[in-house]
């Protein structure tokens, strides 16, 4: 039986802190936008958020270049505070987020919206995330589709990766390692695990907790779309020091 979840003290505190962060951000941020058409607040509000939720980000490895594909791994939902507060990226996303507050928070940070199960629509997304890849954000990717364990990645799909194939040739597809260290198996989302569950128990965990982001280096854009995949999943697990196989295992062998 699935216990409920449970309102701690110091869950409690950390949503207050989001909440008022939010309360002051979010107005200056749309006044910013429309004073100037462009505001630097997401990343600030990602990146404080972060920090209220325990996380302390480190950014190591080469350099992101302008118009770079993030292929990362994908953990926690927290991953997205983490990264995009670190290298200020705009994320792919199935375009049903759910709930319309979702979809505005989303939007506010360039957010590139595909239809996942659309298969006849992959040049169409493909094409999207090229075109969203002549700004200058990055524009990240979790090709395992959904969180992980933590303990061992996921297979990595390749249909979003023949944005490759339709992006100029300046850009660069970089893998990027999202490290928990000693606590990925800890805030690892995977299973029947409950989102709000989930929520309450990561911000009612005591202390803080360090985070790693490294961006490796540049994979060779004449490879195709599969043999990015490969290669990127097999950078990312390395660094991890994981086991990279072509399948993994549902549940961590024995």
């Amino acid at each position: 039986m699935i216990a409920r979840p449970r309102l701690t003290v110091r869950a409690a505190l950390r949503i207050a802190g989001l909440v008022g962060l939010f309360a002051v951000v979010g107005p200056i941020h749309v006044v910013t936008k429309a004073l100037f058409g462009r505001s630097a607040w997401p990343r600030r509000f990602l990146a404080a958020a972060a920090r209220i939720c325990g996380a302390r980000v480190r950014m190591v490895g080469e350099p992101l270049r302008p118009h770079s594909l993030l292929i990362a791994n994908h953990t926690s939902w927290l991953d997205i505070l983490i990264l995009a507060g670190a290298t200020d990226c705009a994320f792919v996303s199935k375009d049903n987020l759910g709930h319309g507050f979702l979809h505005w928070l989303a939007d506010q940070n360039a957010t590139v919206y595909v239809k996942r199960g659309h298969v006849k629509g992959a040049k169409e997304q493909a094409t999207a995330i090229a075109k969203a890849l002549e700004g200058t954000k990055p524009v990240a990717l979790f090709p395992e589709g959904t969180t992980g364990p933590g303990t061992y990645l996921l297979p990595f799909r390749s249909t979003l990766l023949e944005a490759a194939n339709f992006a100029a040739r300046d850009v660069e597809i970089r893998p990027v390692v999202i490290d928990y260290g000693p606590a990925r198996a800890e805030f690892g989302w995977f299973g029947d695990e409950p989102g709000k569950n989930n929520v309450l128990r990561l911000l009612g965990r005591r202390g803080t907790l360090s985070v790693t982001v490294c961006a490796l280096g540049a994979l060779d854009r004449s490879l195709d779309r599969k043999q990015l995949t490969q290669a990127a999943r097999e950078a990312i697990a390395e660094r991890l020091g994981l086991t990279s196989g072509a399948q993994s295992p549902i549940v961590p062998s024995e």
